[in-house]
């Protein structure tokens, strides 16, 4: 079972659960000095859509970090890719802003047994499809 879809990359259990979400929306209301009086305001629309996602991966009991390496390979190629939850509710499209990995607790290797990891996404509207993915990096991981 999944928990969430960026694209074919399914966030789960094995793969890179997040523990919390974060979504944040804006509307952007301008305004315009007026002389004795408060600035007038117009809405003029939506903001910035972002969402964040943030995890820790034990590779011994959940989570694997190297699946972290299919989301950077995601982010090089600065596309947008469809956000969808486990419940079926579609946010969107969203470009991958950034990526922030954090091991400790480390094997005598240098391996990590803890990796914390931060996914920051922003939407971006859903008519841009010039933006969107044709993500095909692993068909088997499909939501």
């Amino acid at each position: 079972m999944s928990m969430m879809c960026l694209g074919q990359f399914v966030f789960a259990l094995d793969t890179a659960p997040y523990q919390s979400f974060q979504h944040q929306m804006g509307w952007r209301h301008p305004s315009n000095s007026r002389v004795g009086l408060r600035p007038a305001r117009q809405f003029i629309g939506p903001d910035d859509e972002s969402v964040t996602l943030a995890g820790v991966l034990y590779p011994e009991i959940s989570g694997d970090p190297g699946w972290l390496e299919v989301l950077y390979a995601m982010a090089d190629t600065g596309k947008a890719y469809v956000l969808i939850d486990g419940n079926g509710t579609l946010y969107g499209l969203f470009v991958i802003e950034s990526l922030e990995e954090t091991g400790t607790v480390f094997f005598q290797d240098g391996t990590p047994r803890k990796t914390e990891f931060t996914l920051s996404l922003k939407r971006i509207d859903d008519d841009d499809v010039g933006q969107l993915s044709d993500d095909r990096t692993d068909d088997a991981m499909g939501c």
